[in-house]
């Protein structure tokens, strides 16, 4: 048994479980955020058989989109002087863990 930690932009979590659900797979939602945007995140937990883990990791690839996003960003000019500017950022996609499961059960 593997345990799948998908971690998704909020703006793709809903496509995502809808999907893992439709391919067969159970997944437990945690809400999270981001540490570099401070932006919500879904984290998914997944529990399945080894076998069945790539399949997982794929359904999760084709429905967590990455996209550019603007974000606030400051950069000083002389001493002390702040002039803040757009700054273009990539989003989204997925950060994905899979471990070893030493035991499951669904009571």
């Amino acid at each position: 048994m593997k345990l799948i930690y998908a971690i998704v932009s909020d703006d793709d979590s809903t496509v995502v479980s809808k999907q893992l659900t439709k391919s067969g797979f159970f997944a437990t939602k945690l809400a999270s955020t981001g540490g570099f945007l401070m932006s919500g995140n879904t984290t998914f937990m997944i529990c399945t058989d080894d076998d069945k883990v790539e399949e997982a990791i794929d359904v999760i690839k084709a429905n967590s989109k990455k996209r550019k996003q603007m974000v606030p960003s400051s950069a000083t000019y002389g001493l002390g002087s702040y002039t803040p500017f757009p700054v273009e950022v990539t989003v989204g996609g997925a950060t994905i863990f899979v471990t070893n499961v030493e035991r499951f059960e669904k009571i």
